[in-house]
């Protein structure tokens, strides 16, 4: 149950396609892969029959199944509630199945017969430890969606052992939330506007329900993707109407959400807290790129470095602040670079390496001079070795 009511806030969204066991090729679940494929990602758990499973949900996908076991009536027939057990216990194990449901008619022509089925299937659903979601069908019989009727049906489902109750929402809903001692879902049922359907669904978790399982509300709609967010805001972000409705609108139009503290109804943040931890374990690349970083500006200051003494004012007495420049960054940058491009100016330098980078970058710019070194620069220089001469004419 903790996967499909979560337990840090005991809420969850629930994505209805079984409707085909009944209805058949209801519209817009015509081709069921279809319209699961997009929105799927979207829910909490899907609730679903045992032949759509295998033929069109992705086995790769990781989404909680909660099958329907139940069935045996149609539209076309006399009455719905005639339904009985048509899926094992066996083959919900087989499909990893991780909650049964069955529907029961709590008042009708055949409410011994489904009563007593869910029963027996929370009995054998026990020895396996797979919950039981129970539905408080109406049948055609829409009218018994009051909060006496569905009272009276939620309480005799958890009576029964059922771990979960779907209904209706209707007035006085909060009555039937507290006279029901388990978690109860509520339904989405026919196709109603995109606001009204996410106002039943605010409302309905104000009044203490768990969850919504919704179906025809979200994939009838014409942007199912932006329907089934905006009801994951109400329920796990606790938007308000108004807010959940504004969602809608801009996913519809495909405008850019702003996403507050509130946003975490929005699974593509998995796939963003997953990036930062790719980049966790790699100190090393950002050793690199600090190197990197490192050898760009080894490579500008010394030929900002060599501009300056290679300018004309070269015996001014500007070394000294220098000193302090090199020590700190250019020492252990300006070393490979000066023995691979100009090696021949670096020997007489050589002889005292804690001035390298004076003395590499002023016989750098001396080769450019007739004889550096039958004519060397005078005293002014305190680095150098060489003794003091005239200047070169």
């Amino acid at each position: 149950m903790a996967s499909i009511l979560k337990p840090n806030n005991g809420r969850g969204v629930m994505l209805a396609v079984d409707h085909g066991y009944f209805l058949g090729p209801t519209e817009k679940l015509e081709v069921p892969k279809r319209t699961i494929s997009p929105i799927v990602r979207y829910c909490d758990s899907l609730m679903v029959t045992r032949g759509v499973v295998r033929s069109s949900v992705d086995p790769n996908f990781p989404v909680p199944i909660v099958l329907r076991v139940s069935g045996g009536a149609s539209i076309i027939g006399e009455d719905l509630s005639n339904e009985e057990i048509t899926t094992s216990i066996k083959d919900a194990i087989r499909i990893n199945a991780t909650a049964v449901t069955m529907s029961i008619f709590v008042g009708a022509k055949y409410e011994h017969k489904s009563l007593v089925g869910l029963g027996h299937l929370v009995n054998e659903a026990e020895e396996y430890g797979l919950p039981v979601l129970a539905v408080t069908a109406v049948g055609k019989e829409l009218a018994k969606r009051d909060a006496r009727y569905l009272s009276l049906s939620c309480r005799i489902a958890a009576e029964f052992g059922a771990h979960m109750v779907k209904t209706y929402y209707c007035d006085d809903f909060q009555k039937v939330v507290n006279s029901c001692p388990v978690p109860i879902i509520v339904a989405g049922g026919p196709k109603i506007p995109e606001r009204d359907a996410l106002a039943l669904t605010y409302n309905s978790i104000k009044a203490g329900a768990a969850g919504v399982d919704m179906g025809r509300n979200i994939w009838q709609s014409q942007y199912p993707v932006a329907m089934i967010r905006a009801v994951r805001a109400i329920v796990h972000s606790n938007y308000n109407l108004d807010q959940a409705y504004k969602l809608f609108q801009q996913l519809a139009k495909g405008q850019p959400v702003q996403q507050n503290n509130r946003g975490n109804f929005n699974p593509n943040q998995n796939r963003n807290q997953n990036r930062p931890q790719g980049n966790r374990p790699n100190p090393q690349g950002n050793r690199q790129n600090q190197k990197n970083q490192q050898r760009r500006p080894q490579q500008n200051r010394p030929n900002n470095q060599n501009q300056k003494p290679g300018q004309p004012n070269q015996p001014k007495p500007n070394q000294k602040p220098n000193h302090g420049k090199p020590q700190n960054q250019n020492k252990p940058q300006n070393k490979p670079q000066q023995k691979q491009g100009q090696k021949p100016p670096n020997k007489p330098n050589q002889g005292k390496p804690q001035n390298q980078n004076k003395q590499q970058n002023k016989p750098q710019q001396k080769p450019n001079q007739p004889k550096p070194t039958q004519q060397p620069k005078p005293a002014a220089q305190p680095v150098t070795p060489a003794p003091a001469a005239p200047k070169p004419q």
